[in-house]
């Protein structure tokens, strides 16, 4: 008869196994890519001896095509929870040495069980991903499975963060989950995602491209817009998601993490100086938000796709705020339809999570061309109108130069909630800018004039008068102050003090129709 300190011995050698994984030679292969392997990338992501594994005994039972013969010790990823910088989370790491880190029914069952506990404990959940794709031994079940995760990625959406780190292949079907998630992390030259590789896009169009070209980091970070960051090296990357998650609540039902805040006066005269007077001049408007900002410390969101917009979190006075601003250094600052996407999705976040929204606006207008029209941007645009008219949380408004037409209307105008509205003493509110709206409203008295070019300097000088200040706006209330450029800091913060216990509802209904 066996003793305990027998079995003790079983269960420690059965861990042992499991930890192994697809043993020395498949972690060597692992390495020889240059990446780690699914338990390495949990302990250099979670604080120091904070990881707690979930269900390492679970084993496949798929018979089909020798499976029965096959052993997948921990089933192909690594389920658990853990702590960054001590507040809990929840992970799942793909196991690229066992089985590819192809996905079966047991593979999906650990990660529905972890995303589960994630939903239930109010915390967040994040994917380490590097898989083949689907289990195709196991048939249905391994599509079956992916369906359960996508299935709890949408009911959680909202909820608590999910947050996806591609660190190897992830294709097929396997992209979707990413997709549904709040935001996505790559690695530059080893991480690729893509519906159909290179193979059989060759095969059924004739094109030839590499992975790397059709789905790689770049691609998803510039072109497709599937991407929110990128790192040259995984540690790079998984450092990255540890100071994502600093800005964030654990769940939608907290306010996010409040940091320390050196005290200063809110006045900063360089603020004075980085934005030209003339609305055609070029600016880049990050230099604003870092004078604005707790030690111009910006984790910008997608910076490398739809440059015309800038996203991302910072903080004022250590509290998170979302920040939107029209960048004057791509297309004038003016909206088309992938800028739209990407604004209209990072609202709906900070809505999500109690993320305060501030907003830098100098914007041109809706970027015109056939392209645009017929690609949609009617559709595009709406998405950010309904965005900024749905949220709840506080949304402030700096009018920085330019506000003109629809695109004004859009960008948290008062009109569609903004809580409050600041305009700098140059900014220009008006349907158009000076020039085009003088060739309109006196096009008569200009083509009949002795001197058309001079009465059109005249009358576009009239026009800027009368209309293209902040103060019209102010009188009727659209605009809450104009305020001195230097202040911008000072007042935001007064404004978020102000609004930190706002409450506000909306009508009672299963969920609105965003445009999409």
């Amino acid at each position: 008869m066996s003793s305990m300190y027998e079995k003790i011995d079983e269960m420690y050698e059965r861990r042992r196994k499991v930890e192994l994984g697809g043993g020395d030679r498949r972690i060597d292969a692992q390495h020889n890519r240059g990446k780690l392997t699914a338990r390495e990338r949990i302990d250099l992501f979670l604080d120091r001896d904070t990881f707690v594994e979930m269900n390492p005994f679970i084993e496949h039972r798929a018979t089909s095509f020798g499976m029965d013969k096959m052993e997948g010790p921990g089933e192909g990823v690594v389920t658990g929870y853990g702590k960054v910088n001590g507040r809990l989370v929840f992970i799942f790491s793909q196991d690229f040495t066992v089985f590819g880190g192809a996905l079966g029914e047991m593979h999906a069952l650990k990660i529905a069980r972890i995303m589960d506990l994630a939903a239930k404990n109010g915390a967040p959940v994040i994917g380490l991903n590097d898989s083949g794709g689907a289990r195709i031994q196991e048939g249905v079940e391994s599509l079956d499975g992916y369906g359960h995760i996508f299935y709890r990625n949408s009911i959680y959406s909202g909820v608590i963060p999910q947050i996806s780190v591609i660190l190897g292949p992830c294709a097929g079907g396997a992209v979707y989950s990413p997709a549904i998630t709040d935001f996505v992390f790559m690695v530059e030259k080893t991480s690729q995602m893509f519906i159909t590789g290179p193979k059989v896009i060759e095969a059924v169009t004739g094109e030839k491209i590499s992975s790397e070209d059709l789905g790689g980091a770049k691609v998803h970070a510039s072109i497709s817009g599937n991407a929110h960051f990128t790192a040259p090296t995984e540690p790079e990357v998984l450092e990255e998601v540890r100071r994502l998650i600093s800005f964030l609540p654990l769940n939608n039902n907290e306010a996010p993490p409040v940091l320390p805040a050196e005290p200063d006066n809110g006045w900063d005269d360089e603020l004075a100086e980085i934005v030209p007077i003339a609305a055609t001049k070029v600016y880049d408007v990050r230099k604003v938000i870092h004078k604005i900002i707790d030690n111009e410390d910006f984790m910008e969101v997608q910076p490398d796709f739809a440059k015309n917009i800038v996203v991302g979190f910072g903080r004022i006075d250590g509290h998170s705020v979302g920040i939107i601003a029209n960048q004057p250094k791509f297309m004038a600052g003016g909206l088309d339809i992938n800028s739209s996407d990407k604004l209209s999705r990072f609202i709906r976040f900070c809505d999500s999570f109690n993320i305060p929204l501030i907003t830098f606006e100098d914007v041109s207008g809706f970027f015109p061309g056939v392209n645009q029209e017929h690609g949609g941007i009617i559709r595009h645009g709406a998405k950010i109108l309904y965005a900024y008219s749905e949220a709840t949380v506080p949304k402030i408004t700096v009018i920085l130069r330019k506000a003109y037409g629809g695109a004004y209307v859009a960008l948290n105008s008062k009109a569609i909630g903004a809580d409050m509205v600041f305009a700098w003493p140059n900014a220009e509110i008006a349907v158009m800018g000076a020039q085009g709206a003088a060739n309109i409203i006196f096009a008569h008295e200009i083509e009949n004039s002795e001197d058309p070019a001079a009465t059109r300097e005249a009358k576009i000088e009239e026009y800027r008068e009368r209309f293209a200040n902040p103060y019209v706006a102010a009188s009727r209330g659209m605009v809450d102050d104009v305020i001195d450029p230097r202040e911008t800091r000072k007042k935001l913060r007064e404004a978020l003090d102000m609004l930190r216990t706002k409450k506000e509802t909306r009508p009672a209904k299963k969920h609105g129709n965003i445009p999409l």
